[in-house]
């Protein structure tokens, strides 16, 4: 079985004969500058403005690095995660391309910055035209935009269903969003339907101070920047997420950027956001109240900023770590009759979809059904 591989050590990824190599900086000391931590909107600090200018350094050092270089058999990853400071050549990222494993990248706030994306090879004329004719039609695009908050809403309504029965009264949240459920069959339009998600998330949200044992600082969704540990959290796990789905979505024959709920925009993968958001009740936000419920990550976990909090290295490898344990989590599936991983519920997610554009299956999204 493929897995997820998340590199945190700085250093070079290389391609040595027809596998993946990675060599560790000897220095690993990553530079901070510090007038960059005074500014509020830290996504717009330029990557390369932090990143050490040691390349020759290493080079010389290379030989040196040999006995801690690891090797990585390219069969058995399906995904590289990048959050340190890494350097690689034309060679490597060919390597990849032809491998077919996405590359996704995270500056050094923890931020995502982008993914190079391997060349297509699972293409299909008759699935994209048949995407785009389903985004054109209002009707038809609205029909599968209300799948995925159906989705959402239901697993939300799920989770505050698990934590009423351990004695949290949480029947108040409970019933408004079986409410806000109720009226997606209603909607006659996508902003109208973003308009409940949006409503009943922020009524899901103030539940969490109720699901979560220990005082929270957390009164709304804040994320340019996140303001606190908790929006820390969802910010790095939706990200997370996002790059998931997007991994699925490119090994069928899918196109990215032709999305239904979330509207398709420039240089950004906006069918990944409409799926994501199925699973986020299942994965990230059942992450977060295992993190904080068990104490598993504190307050040291985080870097306080001028307006701002983000996870730091320690903080988001704890969440890595339960992240890939979560995707690794298999269920018995009830129609496949054999148990598979969420990470394959998502691309089953994504084969559903594909049915549905081509009119062979209608398209019913996944709901916890335990």
């Amino acid at each position: 079985m493929k897995k997820n591989f998340y590199i945190f050590t700085n250093g070079i990824l290389k391609r040595k004969d027809n596998t993946i190599c990675f060599e560790p900086f000897i220095n690993q000391e990553t530079q901070k500058p510090s007038k960059l931590l005074e500014q509020t909107d830290l996504t717009n600090i330029p990557e390369e403005e932090f990143l050490i200018d040691n390349d020759e350094i290493e080079d010389e050092k290379e030989n040196q690095n040999a006995k801690t270089r690891k090797f990585i058999p390219v069969e058995s990853i399906d995904s590289i995660y990048c959050f340190g400071e890494h350097r690689f050549n034309t060679k490597f990222l060919n390597f990849l391309s032809q491998s077919q494993i996405p590359l996704h990248i995270f500056n050094y706030y923890g931020f995502y910055t982008g993914t190079f994306y391997p060349r297509e090879t699972q293409v299909s004329g008759k699935l994209l035209i048949a995407q785009v004719q389903h985004f054109l039609d209002e009707e038809k695009r609205l029909t599968i935009a209300k799948e995925f908050i159906r989705g959402s809403l239901f697993n939300m309504i799920k989770n505050l269903q698990y934590y009423n029965n351990r004695q949290k009264d949480l029947s108040y949240f409970i019933d408004y969003l079986t409410n806000a459920l109720k009226k997606v069959d209603e909607v006659k339009s996508v902003e109208e339907l973003m308009g409940i998600e949006g409503s009943a998330r922020k009524n899901y949200y103030e539940s969490w101070h109720l699901i979560i044992n220990q005082p929270i600082d957390f009164q709304k969704r804040e994320k340019q920047p996140p303001s606190n540990p908790v929006n820390a959290l969802i910010s790095f796990g939706n990200s997370l997420l996002y790059t998931t789905v997007l991994g699925e979505i490119y090994r069928n024959q899918l196109n990215p950027t032709i999305s239904y709920l979330h509207t398709p925009g420039e240089r950004r993968f906006s069918l990944s956001l409409d799926i994501a958001e199925v699973f986020k009740p299942l994965i990230v936000d059942r992450i977060i109240f295992a993190l904080l419920n068990k104490n598993i990550i504190k307050q040291d976990d985080f870097e306080f900023h001028l307006n701002s909090c983000l996870l730091n290295e320690n903080g988001r490898k704890i969440f890595v770590k339960e992240y890939d344990e979560k995707l690794s989590t298999t269920i018995k599936h009830r129609k496949l009759n054999r148990s598979i991983s969420y990470q394959t519920l998502i691309r089953y997610e994504c084969y559903k979809l594909i049915k549905h554009l081509l009119d062979a299956e209608e398209y019913q999204s996944f709901k916890i059904w335990w």
